[in-house]
Formats: structure tokens, sequence, C-alpha cells
């Protein structure tokens, strides 16, 4: 028979009873492992980082521990334990989470040859770390996706604007039709430019405050018979309704997103669950920037009772370009919710358990004070002002966009002086031009539109200013409503143009 080793073998000096105190209390999971790798020891800590299912009796090899594919590792640290960094290893914990991991330290023990082996669960850790480089990946293509769509912007900019100009130049029918065609692909990329420039927190929103009750009411009343005939629609509204700041058609396209994934979730029938309420936070719940604040919110859930995500999935839904519906999906769909609900101060988060359905849940700040008053009546229309005497300063660095403006003012009766960037709208200023407004693109290189309209103000303090972009107001970086300064968001018709130009020289003739 052989003999079991004893807890504290003779070839190590016996600790006295101060130092099995210690050693069962440390809060570190420690084990004293026989160079054969078979458990003399372990304290409470290790007992409960691996489980009630493994039982740690003195003569258990220690590679039990570990998952099998990582038992190898721990088989060559105690070889040559003196060599050996720490290493990751995978518990053999059944229950234990699929991403566990530890890490492993053993050393020997001086005086003897027993081994000291410490353990520690790094998994937060790991998932902190995850969380962080994702987050980073993510604001990187965040940043690409913003300037792909400044770009795409520009070119469909000057598809609409050439289409319309086309239309006035007699074709015939046919040539028309085809002309729709071409308008209609390129409302249709404007779409998704939109799409892109919410995921990157870039698009413009028209935030104010409105029932979030109201708000989810709509939106499920535009669902209609978009939910399967099989899927049950349980609305459950919190009284009293919370106010809450934010664009209202975007947060309408944000339940109407989830609420479509969710029907698409439940192929065979179930039950959607939308609901509204409130909560208080009073710590910070989460880690890293997915962290929700401390704060009073409104909180709006849409729940399906759908085959749910696994955890590899549920990991990535919001990625952008990451879609489970194969060709029948962009990827863009949640990537663009949650650009909505961050552009909109709120945190979104997602609960999934397969084959038991999921469950959005968004918090949005509450608005305290009083509901908004009733908006009054709108005003009649102003005529459209005779264009002025002076010219328009026109400068756009893209010269088919330059071009196509420069075009539509001049039919509308405007005179117009057309530069390709600041540096030349300011020599046309030097020579003696004295412009009646100025509608400047606001990227451009050298100096932005916005520097050359302060720069042309110093000068005409009001003058009337229509700044261009392909990306949103927000971006700019200064309050444009403070500085009376109006914006146009790029793809923009003609029409657009001239109705924002003849807004700008109103106000200004306004005393």
């Amino acid at each position: 028979m052989v003999e079991r080793p004893r807890l504290w073998r003779r070839r190590a000096a016996p600790p006295d009873a101060a130092f099995r105190r210690l050693f069962e209390a440390a809060p570190e999971a420690t084990a004293l492992v026989s160079a054969e790798g078979l458990l003399l020891a372990a304290n409470a800590a290790l007992r409960r980082l691996a489980g009630p299912a493994l039982p740690l009796r003195e003569g258990t090899p220690a590679a039990v521990l570990l998952a099998a594919p990582d038992q190898p590792a721990l088989a060559a640290a105690l070889a040559a334990p003196q060599a050996i960094a720490p290493f990751e290893a995978r518990p053999a914990d059944p229950s234990a989470p699929e991403d566990a991991r530890w890490q492993l330290v053993l050393g020997p023990v001086e005086g003897g040859d027993t081994l000291l082996l410490r353990v520690s669960d790094i998994t937060l850790a790991r998932r902190a770390e995850a969380r962080l480089a994702g987050g980073s990946r993510l604001e990187t293509v965040g940043r690409l996706a913003g300037g792909i769509a400044h770009d795409f912007n520009n070119l469909l900019t000057a598809i609409l604007g050439g289409a319309e100009a086309a239309r006035g130049l007699g074709l015939p029918p046919a040539a028309l039709v085809e002309l729709d065609q071409v308008q209609a692909a390129a409302r249709r990329g404007a779409e998704l430019v939109k799409n892109l420039l919410a995921f990157a927190r870039q698009q413009t929103l028209l935030p104010r405050v409105v029932s979030l009750n109201e708000v989810v009411a709509g939106t499920v009343h535009l669902l209609g018979r978009s939910l399967a005939a099989r899927v049950a629609l349980d609305l459950v509204l919190e009284q009293p309704g919370r106010l809450v700041k934010v664009d209202p058609t975007q947060l309408g396209q944000v339940v109407m997103n989830l609420a479509l994934n969710a029907r698409d979730a439940m192929p065979e029938g179930g039950r959607l669950r939308i609901s509204t309420g409130h909560a208080v936070v009073l710590r910070p719940e989460g880690e890293g920037r997915a962290a929700l604040p401390p704060g009073r919110y409104a909180v709006l859930e849409v729940a399906d009772t759908g085959h749910g995500m696994p955890p590899e999935v549920l990991a990535r839904i919001f990625d952008p370009f990451f879609s489970t519906k194969g060709s029948a999906g962009t990827g863009l769909g949640l990537a663009t919710v949650q650009g909505i609900v961050a552009q909109s101060g709120g945190h979104i988060g997602v609960e999934s358990t397969p084959g038991q359905g999921t469950c959005f849940r968004i918090h949005l700040p509450r608005h305290e004070g009083a509901p908004p008053a009733e908006p009054p009546p709108p005003a009649a229309a102003a005529p459209a002002p005779l264009p002025p005497a002076q010219p328009l300063l026109l400068v756009e660095d893209e010269a088919p966009l330059r071009r196509l403006a420069e075009r539509a003012l001049a039919r509308a009766g405007y005179a117009v002086l057309a530069a390709e960037d600041a540096e030349a709208a300011l020599d046309l200023v030097a020579a003696g031009a004295t412009p009646a407004a100025l509608v400047s693109d606001v990227s451009m290189p050298g100096m932005d539109g916005l520097a050359l309209a302060r720069a042309l103000r110093q000068r005409w303090p009001g003058l009337p200013v229509l700044l261009l972009s392909g990306y949103a107001a927000s971006t700019i970086g200064c309050d444009l409503e403070s500085e009376a300064i109006r914006f146009v968001a790029k793809p923009y018709a003609p029409a657009d143009l001239l109705a924002a130009v003849g807004q700008a020289l109103a106000a200004a003739s306004v005393p």
C-alpha cells in the first residue's frame, strides 16, 4: 500500500500553529504542493475558488484544479518551479463561465522541496481589458465611419444636385425614369450614411423635452402590421410617465429597430413586451465606458421570448457590421441604436439566455421639472427676400459641389463669388468684394468654414452665415445658434440650399 503524504511533511520545517492560522485565513487562494504534484494543504480561499464540486483533500493531484487542456502547463511548472513564470489556465469547475481564467504562480518553499501554489481569479480583469480594447477599437471605427460618411455625403450631394439639374434640360420621359432611380438610390445611400453617423455619434439630433410614454406609444402604433400575427404585443407604460430630453424621431427609430429585431427572433411566435419605468442609481453600475453613472433615469425595456443569444454573440451585438441575419442584415442596426442612445446621454444594456429570450434595457436621464409648454402656432411664412445687390460668397473645396451650388444660386437670381478654400475667399474680400452672405463648407484644407466666418464677421459683424457639412453640426465645436450661424447637413438638394440661404438673409434683415 502506498503511504499517503502527510499534511505537513518531514522534509519541510514543521510550521507552528500561527503559520497554520495565517495560511488558512490568507485572502489569496493558496496551496502547498509536493514535488510530485499532490496537494498537501489547501486554504479556505482556494476551496471557495475551486467550487463545491471539487473537494481538495490531502493527496489529491493539483492538476484536478485545471481544465484538461491546461494541465500540462502545471506539470511543466512542477518540473522546474524556479524557471516558470506565472501562467494562465482555465478552471476545471464545470459551473465556471466560459471565459473564466486563473493565474497561477508556483515556487519552492524555503527549507524543503514543498511548493507553494498561488491562484488568482483574473476573469473580471480580463473582461475589463477586453471592454477597454473593444471600446478603443469601436472609437477608432467610429472616427473612420465619420470620415467615410463625410466624403460619401459630398458624393451624394453631387449626385442629387446633378440629377435635379438634369431634370431641367428637357429630357425625354425614359431618361427621367432613369433619373428617378438615380435619386432613389442616392436617398437610400443617404439613409445608410445617417446610420454610420449614428454609430459614430456624429449625427444631427434635434433634442427636446418629451414624454417617454408618448414617444413609445406613438412608435408602437406605427409598428402596426410589421409584427407577425403570431407575436403578441404587451405595452406596459408606467404612470405617471417620465420626461426625457431626446430627439423623438431618433428614439422612435430605436424602439422600432429593437421591436423588429425581437419579431425576427420569434419566427414561431411569442410575446413582445415594451415597457417604461424609472430608476435611481446611487453608485456606478458596471465597468469602464459601459458603466451606468449615478443619477435619476427613465427606463425603457424591450423584451421578447425568442430564441435568445449565446454569450459569444451577445458580446458582439453592438459591433458595427456584425449581423446574425446573414446577407439580409447590414450589421448597423444595433450599432445605430447604441449610437443614438449614447449621443442622447443614455446607456443601453442587454440580457439574453438561449431558449429564453432577450431583454434590452435603456436608461435615459430624466428631465426634472414641469412638462414643456405647448409650442405656439406656426407663424405665416414670410415671403422670400429678393436677391441682394451684393454677391453671395460661396466657399467649397469640392469642385463638383461648388459648381452645382453656384449654378443653383445663380438660377435663383443671386450673384455669386465662388472660392475653392478660405484663403481664396479672403483674397476676394481683400480685392474689394463685399459679400451679402457667406455660404461655406466647414471642413476644408487650411482654415475651416467656422474660422472663416468669424474672420469675416470681424469686418461685418452682422454678416449672414450658412455652413454646409457632411458631418453633424454637433462636431463643429461651438454653439451655432448662439453665434447666429445656420447649418445645412449634406447631402442636400438645391431647393434645401436655396431655402436656407433665403432664411439666413431674411433673419439678418429683421431689425
